[in-house]
């Protein structure tokens, strides 16, 4: 075992394979040395292979991040979803609790579960997703959450504009232009909040793109609500479409078709889902900034922080100025 000292770790950089392992042990399952990193850079998640049973999923919280009471209020939520039989995967209780330490690591373990990413091709597939989803925030909309964050304007645009322009990740030869744009952009993703009026925030998934569900021949099950938030309804069905607006339009409805059968959408929201890309587009920018000194992140995203990326993210912006400028996907 690695020797610590009594401060929390800063990053993953002490968290090697011996210590994963012997995390696992420390709640009671010996492993047989199989250990699988998967996908997964916020955090670190491991599939890890045991002398006995089924492999299991450990996932070690990046440090700094969430508070205690935030990753219990994620676990607690999902646990809500299980009493209700909707499939998702909670972790798992071990000696009374579902967050663990190990060497100052927080972490979780989890059932592994296979499965694959939907093809949303199929109306069928996008009415069972619509269902699934309505049932989650039939649930979400019973309560709020108290110890995790909103989405809103401020966390998920203007924070990270300013943390991109602070800290000089724009080239000086874009700086002008990237600043217009993005300034631009959120005054768009302003008027379309207004135009929306007052929506009913709930407790969402938060980041329910096609790779956190996975699709067996029973259904789609969710994975990974690490991103769960406050936040509309429509936050978790917008990533679901794709194409051109005639697509968009049949794709989200049927999904609205499942979804209804569960809960009730307020169509007023279809003026946020082209804000709400707006505001993931420069989120995801700075969260990848933010995460630049992680040697994981690096490795996986060679291409950000180059001059194309940044003239990329520049157009973008300025496509999606002109696409919040048109009308909501079906009036209400």
């Amino acid at each position: 075992m690695i020797k610590t000292n009594n401060l929390p770790p800063q990053d993953f950089s002490t968290l090697p394979p011996d210590s994963v392992l012997n995390a696992l042990e420390s709640v009671g399952f010996r492993s047989d040395g199989r250990l699988l990193a998967l996908n997964s850079y916020e955090n670190r998640v491991y599939q890890i292979g045991l002398e006995e049973g089924a492999p299991l999923v450990a996932k070690f919280y990046r440090p700094g991040r969430w508070t205690d009471a935030a990753i219990l209020e994620e676990h607690a939520f999902v646990q809500e979803l299980v009493e209700r039989e909707i499939p998702v995967v909670p972790a798992l209780v071990l000696e009374g609790k579902t967050l663990h330490s190990f060497e100052g690591f927080r972490f979780a373990v989890f059932p592994k579960h296979g499965g694959r990413a939907p093809e949303l091709e199929g109306r069928s597939t996008l009415e069972w997703m619509g269902r699934f989803l309505g049932r989650i925030h039939a649930v979400g909309a019973l309560k709020p959450f108290r110890e995790r964050p909103t989405l809103d304007i401020v966390s998920f645009g203007e924070r990270p504009r300013d943390y991109l322009l602070a800290h000089e990740f724009i080239p000086a030869d874009l700086d002008a232009a990237y600043r217009s744009a993005v300034d631009q952009a959120l005054d768009g993703v302003r008027h379309c909040f207004a135009r929306a009026g007052e929506v009913r925030a709930l407790r969402l998934h938060g980041d329910c793109h096609v790779g956190n569900v996975l699709w067996t021949d029973v259904g789609p099950h969710f994975v990974d609500f690490d991103d769960s938030r406050m936040g509309p309804a429509v936050q978790d069905l917008w990533m679901l479409l794709s194409g051109d607006r005639a697509d968009m339009v049949r794709q989200l409805t049927d999904v609205l078709a499942g979804y209804e059968d569960f809960c009730d959408f307020d169509e007023r929201e279809l003026h946020l889902i082209e804000a709400l890309r707006t505001l993931r587009l420069i989120h995801y920018a700075a969260w990848l900034a933010q995460r630049w000194d992680d040697p994981a992140f690096k490795q996986a995203f060679p291409w950000f922080n180059t001059q194309r990326y940044w003239q990329d993210r520049i157009l973008e912006l300025r496509e999606q100025i002109a696409l919040m400028d048109e009308p909501p996907l079906w009036q209400a």
